[in-house]
C-alpha cells in the first residue's frame, strides 16, 4: 500500500511550473489543438499551391496555335524575336488586317525589327504599328487596348510565349472585357513529350509565372489599385506607338 502511494507521487509534478508545463502540453490542451490546426492549415495551403502550380504548368503544356484562324488584328507581346516572327507570319497569310507590336524598347527603330523580320516594306508601312510607351504586361494590355478601339476592331488574335499566355489574357480581359481575344501561343518546345519537371530552367520560369499569374488574380479578388504599366504614366496617353516608318 505505502509502495502504491509513494509511486502516484512521484508521478506528480514536484512544482506550479512542471504542473504547468505538463497542462500545456496534455493531449486535450488548447496550445496542442492549436498547433495541430496551425500543421494541417500549413499542409492544406502547400497542397493548393502544389496543386495549384501543376493545373498550371499542364495548362502551358497543352497549349497549341489554332489552325486556319482569321482575326481582325494581331498583338505581339515583346520579349523575344521568335515572338515578333510568329506575329509577321501571320499578318503575312493573312491572318489578320493589322499588327500591333507592344512594349518595343524606344531605342528599337521600326526599320530595325522590319529588316530583322525580313517584312516587305509595303507591307510593314501599311501594317504595322509599334507600341514603345508599355514596360510590362499591365501595360501591355493598357496599350493594346486603346489601339484596338482607336482601329474599331473586336476579335484580335494574342501573340506571346505559351507560359506567359494565361497572364496575358487575364491582363487583357481586365483592361478590355468587350473584345475577344485568341491565344496564339509561341511554343519553343513540345512541353507535352518531355520531362519539363527535370529541366531547372523550365520549372523556374513557370514557378515565376505561376506566383505572378496567382499575383493578378488575387490583387483582383481584393480590388487592390495598381500602375498602368505605361511610360507615359497615364493610361489615357496610352496610344504611344509608331505606324509607319
Amino acid at each position: 500500500m505505502s509502495t502504491t502511494r509513494q509511486s502516484k507521487q512521484e508521478r506528480l509534478p514536484d512544482s506550479p511550473r512542471e504542473r504547468v508545463a505538463t497542462q500545456l502540453f496534455s493531449r486535450s490542451s488548447r496550445l496542442r489543438r492549436v498547433a495541430r490546426w496551425i500543421i494541417i492549415g500549413s499542409l492544406a495551403v502547400i497542397a493548393a499551391i502544389l496543386g495549384g502550380f501543376l493545373w498550371f504548368a499542364d495548362s502551358v503544356a497543352s497549349l497549341r496555335p489554332p489552325e486556319g484562324v482569321k482575326a481582325d488584328a494581331i498583338v505581339v507581346l515583346t520579349g523575344g524575336y521568335q515572338r515578333i516572327d510568329q506575329a509577321m507570319g501571320l499578318l503575312r497569310d493573312g491572318a489578320g488586317k493589322k499588327l500591333l507590336i507592344s512594349g518595343a524598347h524606344p531605342s528599337t527603330s521600326p526599320a530595325q525589327i522590319r529588316k530583322m523580320t525580313q517584312t516587305p516594306s509595303d507591307l510593314f508601312s501599311c501594317c504595322v504599328d509599334i507600341g514603345y510607351d508599355a514596360i510590362d504586361t499591365i501595360g501591355n494590355a493598357n496599350e493594346i487596348s486603346r489601339w484596338i478601339h482607336d482601329n474599331g476592331f473586336s476579335v484580335v488574335l494574342v501573340v506571346t510565349q505559351n507560359y506567359h499566355m494565361p497572364r496575358s489574357l487575364h491582363e487583357l480581359r481586365r483592361a478590355d472585357p468587350v473584345t475577344e481575344f485568341i491565344p496564339y501561343p509561341v511554343v519553343n518546345s513540345d512541353l507535352t513529350r518531355k520531362a519539363w519537371f527535370a529541366e531547372p530552367d523550365v520549372v523556374r520560369t513557370m514557378m515565376q509565372e505561376y506566383v505572378k499569374v496567382v499575383a493578378a488574380t488575387m490583387r483582383d479578388w481584393v480590388g487592390l489599385g495598381h500602375r498602368n504599366g505605361l511610360r507615359t504614366g497615364d493610361k489615357s496617353e496610352a496610344a504611344g506607338y509608331k505606324p509607319k516608318l
